[in-house]
């Protein structure tokens, strides 16, 4: 039985808990988490310093800006770990981080969980052999209302930006489906709660491959587009099984995460539909992360680590910057 400890007691926090405490391979350890007011019926710690019983793994869904303080101490602890997306809040202790991990000789594995569907893989399988031919564009779209109570009483009211909490996701989907991200320019929308807050906009992006890509994101628009939405993964956010993202090739189309594919020659004649059997999860995204996090303790190669993750975050802090470098739109009287 693998020893894990679970540090963070929010909301993948608490899932990730559950996970460790169904799991037939994994003992839990405890909780580390401050605030005594989370109900969790395990040990508590208030700090990891506390922790004196014998740990193998930790799995760290902290603040984000805690992130690099708290792999540090984990590998000085020698403790392999999974932390929680995005890796850390700036590119500094992202490589502060991989430096200490890579001196303590520890493992890494970054909770971009959405790599462990099976529809993504299957995405990334049609593109990689060629399904559609040679990749042409990519649109996503992520739109949702968040609930007022979500910003309310906490740090997201003026730092809680939808690209490092929701768009970081979608930016990996597309580094691990289509390859590397070579370039972005963003535009910002216009603030509807507060006018402080980047709450939307719109992402072009240029891929290593030379195609192209394009994201528009809002969280404060109800709509049936989004990954959470499209796949059901979020248990918080409602279920529409609506498609979230289109890729074109040079010999036809895919929709995700439907799985609809098309093949085509010119536009004299319609696209045809082609068969294609949607890839389903046996296992739930993080169920599946955590049996491969206990691989990666056990010296396995991480299908993505700090170093991997700090490259996704790099896509998603030039993103950020774009976007607060653009004045908010004003409405008109």
């Amino acid at each position: 039985m693998t020893r894990i400890l679970v540090v963070g007691g929010g909301l993948i926090g608490i899932r990730h808990l559950e996970a460790v405490a169904a799991h037939p391979r994994c003992s839990l350890v405890g909780l580390v988490d401050p605030n005594p007011e989370i109900t969790a019926d395990c040990p508590r710690f208030a700090d990891m310093a506390e922790v004196r019983d014998p740990v193998d793994a930790v799995i760290l869904a902290t603040p984000t800006h805690l992130h690099g303080e708290h792999g540090r101490y984990a590998a000085w602890r020698g403790w392999p770990m999974l932390i929680e997306k995005p890796v850390t809040e700036d590119l500094a202790q992202a490589r502060s981080l991989r430096k200490a991990i890579h001196a303590a000789n520890v493992g890494s594995l970054v909770g971009h969980h959405r790599r462990y569907h099976a529809s993504v893989q299957q995405l990334k399988s049609l593109i990689a052999n060629g399904a559609i031919g040679r990749p042409v564009t990519a649109s996503l779209i992520w739109a949702m209302r968040k609930p007022d109570a979500y910003f309310k009483d906490n740090w997201r009211s003026a730092h809680g930006s939808p690209v490092l909490i929701n768009l970081v996701h979608d930016i990996d989907l597309l580094r691990f489906t289509l390859g590397e991200i070579t370039g972005t320019a963003a535009l910002r929308g216009r603030g509807l709660r507060d006018e402080t807050r980047v709450e939307s906009g719109a992402v072009a992006l240029s891929f290593e491959s030379g195609a192209t890509g394009t994201i528009s994101f809002a969280d404060t628009t109800p709509s049936p587009w989004g990954f959470e939405a499209a796949t059901g993964e979020n248990p918080n956010i409602g279920t529409t099984h609506q498609d979230m993202l289109w890729v074109t090739g040079t010999r036809g189309a895919i929709s995700f995460p439907s799985m609809t594919l098309w093949s085509g020659q010119d536009w004299s004649r319609p696209a045809d539909p082609v068969p294609c059997t949607k890839a389903e999860n046996t296992r739930t995204p993080l169920d599946a992360q955590l049996d491969h996090f206990l691989d990666v303790i056990n010296g396995a190669d991480p299908l993505i680590d700090v170093a991997d993750a700090t490259r996704t975050l790099d896509i998603a802090l030039q993103i950020e910057d774009q976007l607060q470098r653009t004045p908010a739109l004003i409405p008109h009287p």
